[in-house]
């Protein structure tokens, strides 16, 4: 077996997230808040709220990145960065348009990071869009949809693996889920029951976090959906027929709220920041790794490998990490991946769970948007609206979900698209 050995070299220039904005995550066909809207529409509503976010123009911007999960499917269009210009006042303004699954929001900094700190362009947008709940009808404009059933979207995801043995053989689909618990689980000796009691304590704090979070898809908790289904409490819900375990380890409610979504992030040299007096988290640095769907432990293999590049390269320690995003479209990776980047002690974070220590209120915060689970995943928009998260939170203006201590150092660990892993690291300048 080898490995490649990645040694990543410092950018030409400091550059920082300026200005952010985020639709609701919500299923825009029911929600009369986006009701009626298209790709376009949503694009350019997270768009020209990040602009108005920094008091820049359209014409501030020297060229735009356009994310989406699966333009082809779900909006159907190619080169969809073609298509919102206009809904942003960029018309002829230079673009490009990318696409790496459930990971496109976290690639999509990372390549604005790369087009300012090269010197090439000063100001640079970049966006992503799925609307994830819904699929196209033909031969209709953009804001007409229809149904996206499971059984429709279950057999595009054999799409991200490889397809010479990866598809042919089930893509090891069914145990991606499962693989990196099933380590952790042997590694600290722990019972099938202690980790599905940990995984409820997770989806209990990320639904805390979403009916507090206007943005976010759910408003009730499952204290709520108990008493409603006549259940004394979240915990009898949780473990009954109502939430079926459907892998070895993960119920219902440890796998993504699919639903329609648009986020978007203004970013430009530092230097540039602080001389227009504008509120600047810098972007430290980004670790990246690639493991084929199909390959076992691929979510561990890739977070271990992008948090040794990125702490390599920006010299921070794990004690320096006041906030962690993790990209959770399943569950597992609440409890593992945490302790993967040392945010928190090795064979700790499921008593952290139970404990309550990951909610928005308590002391080791993660996802304080409510996760893919509970604030909802718009597929290729996802990673950019924990961006905003995380940017909201570290100028203290997250609202009813602002964490306790006013964060300096944010961890955000993305993940997706058979299989790519980001790990970036933001910090406030000061």
């Amino acid at each position: 077996m080898w490995l490649t050995v990645v040694k990543l070299g410092k950018n030409a220039r400091s550059v920082s997230i300026v200005g952010v904005g985020c639709t609701p995550f919500t299923n825009f066909e029911d929600d009369p808040r986006t009701q009626g809207i298209g790709e376009g529409e949503a694009f350019g509503y997270a768009a020209l709220e990040a602009l108005e976010d920094c008091d820049l123009q359209p014409r501030d911007i020297d060229f735009f990145f356009h994310g989406s999960a699966n333009p082809f499917m779900i909006g159907a269009c190619l080169t969809p960065n073609m298509q919102v210009a206009d809904w942003i006042g960029m018309r002829g303004k230079a673009s490009t348009h990318h696409s790496e699954a459930c990971c496109t929001g976290y690639v999509a900094i990372e390549e604005a990071v790369m087009a300012v700190a090269s010197g090439v362009y000063d100001t640079v947008l970049t966006g992503c869009v799925d609307l994830a709940a819904t699929l196209p009808v033909d031969d209709s404009p953009a804001h007409m949809r229809k149904d996206f059933p499971l059984e429709v979207m279950l057999p595009s995801i054999g799409f991200v693996y490889d397809r010479a043995y990866g598809r042919p053989l089930d893509s090891a689909f069914g145990i991606s889920f499962d693989n990196w618990l099933n380590k952790y689980a042997l590694d600290f000796d722990l019972s099938d029951d202690q980790i599905d009691a940990a995984l409820n304590a997770v989806a209990k704090s990320m639904r805390h976090a979403a009916v507090n979070n206007p943005l976010a898809f759910y408003d009730m908790d499952f204290n709520q959906i108990a008493k409603a289904n006549g259940m004394e409490n979240a915990d009898q819900f949780l473990t009954s027929m109502m939430n079926p375990k459907v892998t070895q380890f993960l119920r219902v409610t440890g796998f993504e709220t699919k639903c329609d979504g648009a986020a978007a992030a203004i970013l430009m040299p530092t230097e540039k920041a602080k001389a227009l007096d504008l509120p600047a988290i810098e972007v430290l640095g980004t670790g990246a790794a690639a493991y084929e769907g199909a390959t076992l432990l691929n979510e561990y293999n890739g977070t271990k490998d992008a948090t040794k590049q990125v702490y390599e390269l920006t010299g921070v320690t794990p004690d320096e990490i006041d906030l962690m995003y993790i990209n959770d479209f399943f569950m597992a990776g609440d409890i593992a991946a945490p302790e993967e980047v040392g945010y928190i002690p090795r064979g700790e974070a499921w008593q952290y769970a139970l404990d309550g220590r990951l909610d928005f209120t308590g002391d080791k915060p993660v996802n304080p948007n409510g996760g893919r689970c509970s604030f909802g995943h718009a597929h290729g928009a996802s990673g950019l609206a924990d961006v905003y998260d995380a940017v909201k939170q570290m100028r203290g203006e997250a609202g009813a979900t602002q964490v306790k201590k006013l964060p300096e150092t944010t961890f955000l660990r993305g993940f997706g698209g058979g299989q790519n892993v980001r790990c970036q690291i933001l910090r406030t300048v000061r």
